[in-house]
């Protein structure tokens, strides 16, 4: 069952639950019941409490309620007799309803899930007009509430081109770090333990929070375009220029080095898939490597590191093995 189904038949149950309480009354053993199911999970207590409030809102369920009441107390009155004498029916209706309407509101409260596989690139366009673009390998959640757009970055790496609307700020949030934007365009990669916040226009604000966000904030860094702030595990964090052109060469299907070790080059064309390369001397990682590649070509990448260093090149079962 999926994450999603899961929480709608939550939903549905609490639902269900409230409407027997409200049709059939409040005997002792639906409350036992009751009891049980609220303490078999803790998802259970918080579905059947927005279940009540969606239920203290719905036309007439209020008035049955007193209704009912005002008869007990009052038998003599004939509308009173008549309202209690309907109350049953009616509400077994509001509530059978209200079954629709929190599955209905249970099912738009849940974030929107976007994915791309190794080797695989998606671009998605929001409610607002907002683009992401999703590199390999990279999971994420969308949110949208009434004062607020959220982005939780799972992992992987995802350019945002947001709609600009500062009432409602676009916040994405990856591990301890939460990037505040408004109408921008910027890239978050989270991996492991290691974020990097690039800035490719307009002005982000990247928080940093002392164990997840929610807290107060223990540090904030304004970005202007062009910079990369990054930080991996408890480091302290760096905020480096970068070329708008190779942050986004991914988006072209490229990655640029610029003399960048060889040991990183191969750690990030591996992101993508294809031919696993080795290193047969461990300090070959050292050697630098500047170029463009093509993210889907490693045996390409391979071919040209080769011939940069003088080095040969082995291939065997799916792998490229690089020596001297």
């Amino acid at each position: 069952m999926s994450r999603g189904n899961g929480a709608e038949r939550t939903a549905a149950e609490a639902a269900a639950w409230l409407a027997r309480l409200e049709s059939t009354g409040r005997t002792e053993a639906t409350e036992a019941g009751l009891r049980v199911w609220l303490e078999a999970d803790a998802s259970h207590r918080t579905a059947f409490e927005k279940a009540m409030d969606v239920w203290a809102i719905l036309p007439g369920a209020a008035v049955l309620r007193d209704g009912a009441s005002a008869s007990d107390a009052k038998p003599g009155l004939v509308f009173g007799t008549w309202l209690a004498e309907r109350a049953r029916p009616l509400a077994l209706v509001a509530s059978l309803l209200l079954v629709v309407l929190i599955s209905g509101w249970w099912l738009l409260q849940q974030p929107t899930g976007y994915s791309t596989t190794v080797g695989e690139q998606k671009v998605a366009t929001l409610e607002d007009g907002t683009r992401i673009a999703l590199n390999t390998d990279t999971h994420l959640n969308v949110r949208y509430e009434e004062k607020r757009r959220s982005i939780v970055l799972d992992d992987g790496e995802a350019m945002f081109e947001v709609a600009r609307n500062p009432a409602r700020p676009f916040v994405v949030t990856a591990g301890n770090k939460s990037v505040t934007a408004i109408g921008t365009s910027f890239i978050v990669r989270k991996t492991g333990g290691a974020v990097t916040v690039t800035l490719i226009s307009g002005k982000v604000r990247v928080d940093t929070h002392p164990t997840s966000v929610g807290t107060p904030a223990i540090q904030s860094t304004m970005l202007t375009p062009g910079e990369r702030f990054a930080v991996a595990g408890n480091a302290a964090a760096m905020v480096t220029p970068v070329s708008s052109e190779a942050a986004t060469a991914w988006r072209r299907g490229q990655v640029i080095f610029n003399d960048t070790p060889l040991s990183a080059a191969i750690a990030e064309l591996s992101r993508y898939g294809g031919p696993q390369i080795d290193v047969a001397d461990p300090r070959l990682g050292g050697l630098t490597v500047s170029g463009v590649f093509a993210t889907n070509d490693t045996a390409e990448f391979a071919d040209a590191v080769a011939a940069l260093h003088g080095l040969t090149v082995e291939r065997d079962a799916g792998r490229i093995r690089l020596g001297r």
